[in-house]
């Protein structure tokens, strides 16, 4: 099984399109980072974890550079969601044109990017952010120049309980039980103890806090970090 090809060849409302879009700053925004990043060095770490299927059956599949293009464009707009991501890939130009898509590509569906992220994993993810940041710094673009940090507050799914329980609850995933499920397999859901309360607009809310750093040019989201609610934004200046 080889990867899905992106069509290159333009078609005649490819050339149009590219006449109507001369002054659309977005899609000239887009080009520039597109250009500016070395996708032979993000493609190399990601074939690592992601190689190419042998098999003959069956569809080909979306190349690993391509889906993590399209989480890249989640990260930076913030999109909530992988439907989100999906329907703003089939209705943005800029997106398409980072992505080298002609007017005849469609999104890959959004199941597919909760499969790649998982076999992805996070740790890979922010190896390969760190550089692309690297790269941006390197070559001077724009996209670096401001930062500013902006915060969201995450609502828990866990009730609130005392400290002295949750002190309790803490020590128990410690232990060798704590990890297992009731029927001895390892836990895959547990009780959040990393939330805890903060005031915001005189609201009270129990929680955890995404702290992002976002370039203050284009609104892109370079980084994001978890913590307790109650931790300050200034922390992560």
């Amino acid at each position: 099984m080889s990867f899905k090809k992106i069509q290159t060849t333009l078609t005649f409302a490819d050339l149009e399109k590219a006449i109507q879009n001369k002054n659309n700053r977005a899609l000239a925004t887009m080009k520039e980072i597109d250009k500016a990043i070395d996708w032979n060095r993000i493609e190399d770490v990601l074939m690592e974890s992601y190689p190419v299927g042998h098999k003959k059956a069956g569809n080909a599949a979306y190349s690993p550079l391509l889906l993590f293009k399209c989480l890249l464009l989640q990260k930076w707009n913030r999109i909530s969601s992988d439907p989100e991501l999906e329907s703003q890939i089939n209705d943005r130009e800029s997106f398409q044109a980072f992505l080298h898509f002609s007017i005849n590509d469609v999104s890959p569906d959004h199941s597919t990017f909760s499969r790649f992220r998982k076999r992805l994993g996070k740790d890979t993810f922010n190896i390969i952010i760190t550089d692309i940041l690297n790269q941006f710094s390197d070559k001077g673009l724009t996209i670096n120049e401001g930062v500013a940090v902006d915060a969201r507050i995450v609502k828990s799914a866990s009730k609130p309980v005392s400290n002295k329980k949750l002190k309790k609850v803490k020590a128990y995933k410690d232990t060798p039980e704590g990890k297992l499920d009731k029927n001895g397999k390892p836990a895959k859901f547990s009780r959040d103890i990393e939330s805890n309360w903060t005031i915001k607009n005189k609201k009270a809310y129990y929680g955890l806090k995404e702290h992002a750093s976002v370039d203050t040019k284009h609104g892109f989201v370079l980084a994001t970090i978890l913590s307790p609610a109650s931790v300050h934004d200034t922390n992560y200046f």
